[in-house]
């Protein structure tokens, strides 16, 4: 008979997959003796029962949940659904991942009218009982009908401007008593029942609710954001409560073992006095700093200290620690890896391995390459700043800088962001339901909260700027502005800019530079290149884009776009003047000014490549793509030529094509004009002797781009290297270097065994690859792409995850090639070659290299060394 329910006692961390991270952990936590509140989880297998039974809880998880309820009573001494003796729970979800704030929790389970007064009577504290009953109605309320949040919190806030209170623990017994009636009645205005006295039918709605959530609008956002398998399912954790909302000695608060934005080696974190869990996350109140507890309750916090460090050896990282005080009792809630920036997570790594708890290669695996993206963000030009008027200061809860627009809800931040603007999300404080606005802005700016806020758990988890807790603002989101305290009033879509290391806020634009990066990323990077098989180069078209990736790590440059090069406005009017001639005459004497610029950005890469490789490709785009289209232009290309404004635009109507990328372009181009190669083999081998004159190694590869057959590649190759031979004999010196061809037509993939007896290399063009295996135009794929992906039609976007079919024709044009040519050198070019998921299948099909944009070039170099890592040990045996 299939088991659904576990006790604490029944699990361990390494059962996360069956009983969620947060059951897993506390399990482990009671299983090594520390101070956890009983409990039971139901398991991840409960939960596709609930969904298989047509969202009901089946009979036998039933029949569990009330065996195990028994077994919680006996532990604690309290009966669930007693009015004298209440044993209340609270019901919390659990994923296999970490979602945090993205799913549905309940606390204060088993309160009803009669309840709570046998609870204040046990309790001598009536106070405190009323608090948690109308907590329980607002959370029950919200989570299980839908009922919206605000309301309950503006009964709140009435209440209080009435009394003229200032804090929530004001409130008396006799108003929290007043408040629960009201929020009851609120109960049955948006559900139409009343509020359920049974205990039992609170806990199976609630646990239902749970079950729900998983598929609630922003964990899904959550999960496609961060790769997360949506079939995982969630477990939920039942649990008898403990109350850190019974006075002065009282609390709850949150815990990082190292700061999480940083990584320095201290236990970060806040507390609430007299609060429940929620009120740190949810911000409503402003925490203290975790070293105001020593002050406050010196045995707690000693023996809290005492346990994160045990936590953080047991675990080997860094922690984040959910806890409550009642009465002077610590009691530990949950432990999970904790979210941190890229920086941090860096910092840690490394620091874990020279303090023996991890070897370099968890090192290496313990960093998301895609959060690499998170230590380029620019910062603030340091002039810049010094003349930035500061408009109010917050606390600097994920570092970083940005500048952009205040817009305050998500859905104007979404909406706006996809029309191109640069946005900074204000709120109050941030909810799981503005994730996506969140994931959309450039960084975050609340009122309310602290360091642990939801704001900025989930801001250094995206690697966004976030500045929470800006108390010297008041923001008004119905009327759509933010107020300083000297009165200063902004409106939606001003300028502000936040940096997210000081906790400014500043009027208006500040000019961003490029970040710095840490020594401690440059020695994990040493790591890195000691594990990687992979090469990983950079497409870099200019010198200052070649410096970039090589400052990087890479290791040459594996594409070279020459028609780049021709853009500037300078040299785009000979090239225009090259593509209007009318014959070879013409052609050629524009060619040659063409020629001494290319040469000039060729002796640049070559000499900055020092030896290492540089592969070149030649004119690529259809010819149109150089042409004006503007008349003033035209007139211009006329005088130049010496022609009339009718003759131009004459060959300019001729050269438009249908359907462009798919007509005269790339070879195509050296087999109707072969006097545009000629020119650019010519300006990269000059060059290349030119360099080497100077002593410095040269190692040039030319590319053709868009073949489709073996006898094009021969017909253009033979073209190139005669006029290559030339200049070996004029200047009396022989360089090596190779032709190669970029592999992007799904034909050329299946005769590429024709194909490599001509090339010395190929370089996957994936973009077009993908472009023409699906038959999708990337310039049109957003208006339907989209669609696909919410209907579940594609896995992901297969422009930025190499896909399934692509990769068998990659592989396919592997195994035939190096059955004709086996030391051929293959590689990646497309801008798959800086996608992690991509560079691993890249690593597992025998790739040599990748090729990827100067700043996913760590990305690569990571994702490469995580392949050899994560591989099968039978699939590196092979490749040895």
């Amino acid at each position: 008979m299939e088991k659904f329910v576990y006790q604490f006692a029944e699990g361990s961390k390494e059962m996360k997959t069956l009983l969620g991270g947060k059951g897993a952990n506390l399990a482990e936590m009671k299983n090594i003796g520390l101070p956890v509140p009983p409990g039971f989880i139901l398991s991840t297998a409960a939960s596709n029962a609930y969904n298989a039974n047509g969202k009901k809880l089946p009979q036998p998880v039933i029949d569990e949940i009330q065996i195990h309820l028994s077994e919680l009573e006996k532990e604690t001494g309290k009966q669930f659904g007693s009015n004298e003796n209440p044993l209340l729970v609270s019901v919390r979800s659990g994923a296999p991942v970490s979602m945090p704030g993205m799913m549905d929790t309940i606390l204060n389970l088993g309160l009803n009218d009669q309840a709570v007064l046998g609870l204040a009577k046990l309790t001598g504290d009536k106070r405190s009982s009323f608090d948690s009953y109308r907590r329980f109605i607002q959370m029950f309320g919200d989570v299980v009908f839908h009922i919206p949040a605000y309301k309950f919190e503006e009964a709140l806030s009435a209440i209080k401007k009435k009394k003229q209170y200032t804090l929530d623990t004001e409130l008396t017994a006799e108003d929290l008593e007043q408040l629960t009636e009201t929020y009851q009645n609120l109960y049955i205005e948006h559900s139409g029942k009343e509020f359920p006295q049974d205990p039992y039918t609170q806990l199976h709605l609630s646990i239902n609710a749970v079950f729900e959530s998983w598929m609630n609008p922003r964990a899904v956002v959550y999960r496609r954001l961060h790769d997360i398998d949506p079939n995982l399912g969630t477990a939920v954790n039942i649990q008898a409560m403990v109350f850190g909302n019974t006075g002065d000695k009282s609390g709850t608060g949150i815990a990082f073992t190292r700061n999480p934005s940083t990584g320095e080696k201290r236990v970060f974190g806040e507390f609430l006095m007299n609060a429940q869990g929620e009120d740190v996350v949810a911000g409503i109140r402003t925490p203290l700093d975790i070293t105001s507890l020593e002050t406050a309750m010196p045995s707690v916090y000693q023996e809290l200290m005492t346990i994160c460090a045990d936590l953080e050896t047991h675990y080997k990282d860094m922690q984040d620690i959910e806890f409550t005080i009642e009465k002077e009792k610590l009691y530990i809630l949950q432990t999970r890896n904790g979210k941190r920036t890229t920086q941090a997570a860096v910092k840690v790594a490394t620091s874990l391995v020279y303090e023996g708890l991890i070897s370099k290669e968890e090192a290496i695996l313990r960093i998301e390459p895609k959060q690499l993206d998170q230590l380029l963000h620019p910062a603030f030009d340091k002039a810049a700043l010094e003349r930035g008027v500061v408009l109010a200061t917050g606390l600097p809860a994920s570092p970083g800088a940005a500048s952009g627009q205040i817009y305050f809800d998500a859905n104007s931040a979404v909406s706006q962001a996809e029309l191109g603007t640069k946005v900074i999300l204000v709120r109050n404080e941030t909810s799981p339901e503005d994730i996506e606005g969140m994931a959309k802005s450039e960084a975050i700016l609340t009122a309310h909260g602290g360091m642990t806020s939801h704001a900025a758990v989930v801001a250094r988890g995206m690697g966004k700027c976030c500045i929470a807790g800006c108390a010297e603002i008041t923001i008004s989101e119905k009327d759509k502005t933010l107020t300083t305290v000297s009165g200063q009033t902004l409106r939606e879509g001003d300028f502000i800019s936040l940096d997210g290391t000081s906790g400014h806020v500043y009027v208006g634009q500040i000019k961003l530079t490029e970040a710095e990066v840490s020594e401690d990323f440059h020695e994990l990077m040493d790591w890195v290149s000691d594990v990687k098989k992979l090469t990983v180069r950079v497409n870099a078209d200019t010198p200052s884009d070649f410096e970039t990736g090589i400052h990087f790590g890479a290791e040459g440059i594996g594409l070279c776009r020459t028609e780049h090069m021709f853009f500037q406005d300078e040299r785009i009017r000979f090239v225009r003047q090259m593509i209007v001639s009318e014959n070879a005459e013409e052609r050629n004497k524009a060619l040659a000014h063409l020629k001494m610029m290319q040469k000039e950005d060729f002796i640049q890469l070559f000499r900055i490549a020092a030896g290492r490789p540089v592969t070149i490709r030649l004119l690529d785009p259809p010819l149109h793509e150089f042409l004006p289209k503007e008349k003033k232009e035209l007139e211009l290309l006329a005088h130049d030529m010496g022609k009339s404004l009718r003759d131009i635009e004459k060959v300019v109507h001729e050269l438009v094509e249908t359907n462009p990328m798919l007509g005269h372009r790339g070879a195509r181009l050296a087999v109707t004009y072969p006097e545009i190669y000629k020119m650019q083999a010519e300006a990269i081998m000059e060059s290349a002797v030119s360099v080497s004159s100077e002593g410095i190694s040269v190692f040039p590869e030319i590319m053709i781009p868009l073949i489709a057959t073996a006898e094009e590649l021969m017909f253009v190759k033979k073209e190139i290297k005669a006029s290559v031979q030339e200049i070996f004999e004029r200047e009396r010196m022989i360089l090596p270097y190779d032709i190669g061809t970029m592999i992007e037509i799904p034909r050329a993939c299946m005769v590429a065994d024709e194909i490599a007896k001509e090339a010395q290399f190929f370089s996957f063009g994936t973009n077009d690859l993908t472009q023409l295996t699906f038959g999708f135009s990337r310039d049109d794929v957003g208006k339907f792409l989209p669609s696909y992906m919410k209907n579940g039609l594609l896995k992901a976007d297969p422009f930025a995850t190499i896909d399934e079919g692509v990769r068998l024709l990659v592989e396919t044009a592997i195994k035939k090639g190096r059955k004709t040519n086996p030391h051929m050198k293959m590689g990646v070019c497309g801008e798959h070659g800086g996608d992690p998921a991509s560079v691993r299948i890249f690593h597992e099909i025998g790739l040599q290299y990748v090729s990827c944009s100067p700043f996913r070039v760590p990305i690569a170099r990571l994702a490469a060394a995580q392949a050899v890592l994560l591989a099968p040990k039978t699939l590196e045996a092979s490749a040895k």
